[in-house]
């Protein structure tokens, strides 16, 4: 493969920025960029060692700066790495880069360094994908998660998987070949004993998927609710700051107010929605509908209502949305005499009983929302379905063991069980990257940023 080069650190002015150069001839380059102050040739540097001193263009003197070295095979990507860190500014940092240039090396491609560390086996395809989840992390439990993945968690759950078909395929292969030696004979009973066990492993797998995308990408929250029912004060709570605009005036909110807050450790992605009431004010209409669109893809709704007013016809046609749905009923506003009969919202759960205005409001629905969708009970360490390919992956292989399964229970012969496994493993192959097509790959790793 070429010799790469990019800047590995943001394009903003900072206190450094990061030039990275891999690839068999990183070390010449880096020698025509970069003289060590001490006079040593960049070419005698040993691995995991650093020098200080001058990056040029040619003859022109661009900074000073600091060159690391990671000789092959122990670097990042499994080639010989140098990285030029110099003063952090935008144009600086763009004519040591160009000055790579120059030198010999070729533009990286986005996420051509962890792809090389996949292409040179420092990775499995899972884990380079944990990699740009650590990037992305936004809430300290998807940050522990991606670590976990990065150390190959869900590699070791599909490998684990993978061993259990091939013993499989081996066995059947094993029996056929060689019918009239000691080889166990492979019964309909032991078959689907095995075949089971697959199963099992699969569906746990997927059974965590949701928890797993919950954390990676944050709890999509809807607040509805009539208007004035301090739909606007609960988000405000939350946030702890005034985003929201709070009024006595009916249908001040009429669009959808969002934002971001953490809460334990995962992202909450709120939208304030326009309170649910008939109106003939097109605007409001349209907050309206955008507030039913905000309903439908939350992953939980706090559905607001006033504790000092019976339940009105619109509160009650809020219960039909509510259907289907994870719900935290709220009755606000505890510090008012209550009229509202809370059994009435008994269908939905234990509802909560808050004043918005105080000051533990926030620690008590993010409390309820984080105990609603049980994301607790999830461990770190497990391994799980962190994206769509690799759950579109797990997917295809349990069709194929439930087919193989089905082949069995119908008297099928073992070599045509086998044929189904062998699907299944392909799929597991594709899901850690052993037999990934080029496509994946590449669609994959289009995704990084340039630098990584």
């Amino acid at each position: 493969m070429s010799t790469v080069c990019a800047i590995a650190t943001p394009a903003a002015v900072g206190g450094i920025s990061v030039v990275r150069i891999s690839g068999e001839n990183a070390f010449d380059i880096a020698q025509r960029v970069f003289k060590p102050a001490s006079g040593k040739s960049v070419l005698e540097m040993a691995g995991y060692t650093a020098a200080y001193g001058k990056i040029s263009d040619g003859e022109e003197r661009l900074d000073d700066g600091v060159l690391l070295v990671f000789r092959a095979p122990c670097s990042y990507t499994g080639e010989d790495v140098c990285e030029i860190s110099c003063h952090g500014g935008i144009y600086v940092t763009r004519r040591v880069l160009t000055a790579c240039i120059k030198a010999g090396a070729e533009p990286a491609a986005a996420g051509e360094f962890t792809k090389r560390a996949f292409l040179n086996g420092k990775l499995s395809l899972t884990q380079a994908e944990a990699v740009a989840d650590i990037i992305s992390a936004q809430g300290g439990q998807m940050l522990s998660c991606s670590n976990s993945q990065r150390e190959g968690a869900l590699a070791r759950r599909a490998d684990k998987i993978s061993d259990m078909i091939i013993g499989v395929l081996a066995q059947i292969s094993a029996w056929i070949d060689y019918p009239e030696d000691d080889t166990p004979v492979v019964t309909k009973e032991w078959l689907s004993e095995r075949l089971s066990a697959a199963e099992n492993e699969f569906s746990d797998l997927l059974s965590g998927y949701e928890k797993g995308r919950i954390i990676r990408d944050g709890i999509s929250c809807a607040i509805v609710g009539k208007p004035n029912v301090g739909k606007s004060t609960v988000m405000n709570a939350l946030l702890g700051t005034r985003r929201s605009i709070v009024s006595d005036i009916e249908g001040t909110t009429r669009d959808v107010v969002e934002d971001t807050v953490n809460i334990n450790g995962i992202p909450l992605l709120l939208s304030d929605c326009a309170g649910l009431r008939e109106t003939s004010d097109e605007v409001e209409k349209i907050g309206v509908e955008i507030m039913l669109e905000r309903l439908e893809n939350a992953d939980i709704v706090l559905a607001v209502f006033d504790g000092s007013r019976e339940l009105s016809g619109e509160d009650k046609r809020l219960f039909s949305l509510l259907e289907n749905k994870r719900v935290i009923p709220v009755v606000n506003k505890s510090d008012l005499e209550r009229r509202l009969d809370i059994s009435e919202l008994s269908a939905f759960g234990e509802p909560l009983v808050i004043s918005a205005k105080s000051e533990n409001c926030a620690d008590v629905i993010g409390q309820a929302i984080y105990s609603r969708l049980d994301a607790g009970n999830f461990s770190a360490n497990a391994g799980f379905l962190a994206n769509e390919r690799q759950r579109s992956c797990v997917l295809r292989a349990l069709e194929s063991v439930r087919g193989a399964k089905e082949a069995v229970e119908s008297g099928f012969t073992p070599d045509a069980v086998g044929v189904m496994l062998e699907q299944a493993l392909d799929c597991m192959l594709e899901l850690s990257g052993k037999k990934a097509s080029e496509e994946v790959i590449n669609e994959i790793f289009k995704k990084f940023c340039v630098g990584k």
